[in-house]
């Protein structure tokens, strides 16, 4: 009925790391009816830290079997029978991943005696498998060997079944349970009590450090949907082993849900997302009075003190944008930085008429700007959801209530959380509006 399992590793994550050593003890429920151990040939370097927790030295696996050697009788072994193992996913994965190399398919169900213990044995101080052991007077010879380890974890669940966890154990292994898949520090009820509708989500880990944020039409099935999967990617593993905790904003929309997950991105920077944390070089359109008074045009690096007449996320969105307005309101490219002669620009006209082009290049591209709120369904009742976008850029977002009229941007601001703006988020709403023209409300600025 079981094959309790466990094996010893060159690393943390399958993908990119092999096996040293497995053990399985098959189990009816009763005893154990068969064994196997052996070393395995991981065909790379094992880390100088992992030969000092296993003891597990390359010589010892020089002349080990490769785990393609093997596959067939871990295979065999493994087939038709519950998988368990203490913090069964790690185990399970690297399993899996291997076996599928070696062109075998494992779709066993599986079942963690960590999350069995927290059940059938609450109130330990800690629930690794050495501490538990302790605590419980379970014989643990040859730690972090996967023989020693493998049969502590037979004694282990016999001690499960004797307290009564059988149903339990059958509850768990139910398909629409989702105790097996689950990392091992969170509970089912987090799952269970997430919102079926769009949002955001934030995985904690031990210390409520947010590690990664996402976005979802449905966070309780995205949330699920990260760990359903054995998939061997470090990302995930990490995730498994490490999210203690789960918490989410509700969001109107699967729109208000993007720009609020861009948002959090970059304000919290968590570790295990990897877009849209590239370093934004941010630029601005600025303009200012020569020592001639000449009134020149410059894009230069984003200042936070000096108001621009446009923001670019690109040096090449800027310099586009300029040369468009030097071409149609005839403006001197050596005065507006496109040209760099020698020396300085030469007089080219009197002053006064060529700053008044210059303020009516200024005033075209204020024109230019769009100003607009993109307008959704709110998930309060009787309020709406409200993005501005202020002369071509993000300003903010919030409920306001339907009854209000909103008819300029100046009014609207009041009831918004002003945002950062950011290329992601722009581009999108952009995108929004041109296949959603009914959501888009034009404003006054």
């Amino acid at each position: 009925m079981y094959a309790i399992v466990d094996i010893e590793t060159t690393g943390g994550h399958a993908s990119s790391n092999g096996i040293t050593e497995i053990a399985i003890y098959l189990h009816d429920g009763y005893e154990i009816t068969g064994r196997y151990q052996t070393l395995v040939n991981p065909e790379r370097p094992i880390p100088p830290f992992i030969v000092t927790l296993t003891g597990i030295t390359e010589s010892m696996v020089s002349e080990a079997p490769l785990f393609s050697e093997v596959a067939e009788k871990i295979h065999q072994m493994l087939k038709g029978r519950v998988f368990v193992a203490h913090n069964v996913n790690f185990d399970y994965s690297f399993v899996k991943h291997h076996l599928k190399q070696a062109g075998l398919e494992l779709s066993e169900k599986k079942l963690c005696t960590i999350r069995l213990s927290r059940k059938i044995l609450p109130g330990q101080p800690s629930y690794s498998l050495g501490n538990l052991c302790r605590s419980l007077n379970i014989g643990l010879n040859n730690r972090h060997r996967a023989g020693g380890d493998a049969l502590a974890t037979v004694r282990l669940f016999e001690l499960i079944l004797q307290k009564g966890g059988l149903p339990e154990i059958n509850r768990m292994l139910k398909r629409s349970s989702g105790e097996q898949w689950l990392p091992i520090h969170l509970d089912k009820t987090v799952i269970d009590e997430l919102p079926l509708g769009p949002g955001v989500y934030y995985f904690h880990n031990a210390k409520g450090k947010v590690i990664y944020v996402g976005k979802a039409v449905s966070v309780r099935r995205r949330v699920a949907g990260h760990f359903t999967q054995n998939d061997p990617d470090p990302k995930r593993q990490y995730l498994v082993r490490n999210v203690h905790q789960v918490t989410y904003k509700s969001c109107a929309s699967e729109l208000h849900a993007l720009v609020l997950e861009s948002t959090e991105i970059r304000r919290i920077w968590p570790q295990y997302n990897r877009s849209q944390k590239k370093p934004v070089q941010k630029f601005g359109l600025y303009s200012f009075m020569d020592h001639r008074g000449y009134l020149r045009l410059a894009i230069d690096q984003y200042k936070k003190n000096l108001p621009s007449h446009y923001s670019f996320f690109w040096l090449h969105e800027g310099q586009v944008m300029l040369r468009k307005l030097v071409e149609g309101f005839s403006l001197s490219r050596q005065l507006c930085f496109l040209d760099t002669p020698d020396g300085e620009a030469p007089i080219l006209e009197p002053v006064e008429s060529y700053n008044t082009r210059v303020r009516e290049a200024l005033v075209s591209l204020d024109r230019q700007l769009p100003t607009f709120a993109v307008v959704e369904e709110g998930h309060v009742e009787s309020r709406k959801l409200y993005l501005l976008v202020e002369k071509g850029c993000f300003w903010g977002m919030g409920l306001v209530d339907e009854s209000l009229k909103i008819d300029n941007a100046g009014q609207l601001k009041s009831y918004l959380e002003p945002y950062r703006d950011n290329d992601f988020i722009r581009s999108n709403l952009y995108n929004y509006v041109e296949l959603n023209p009914s959501s888009k409300l034009e404003l006054m600025p």
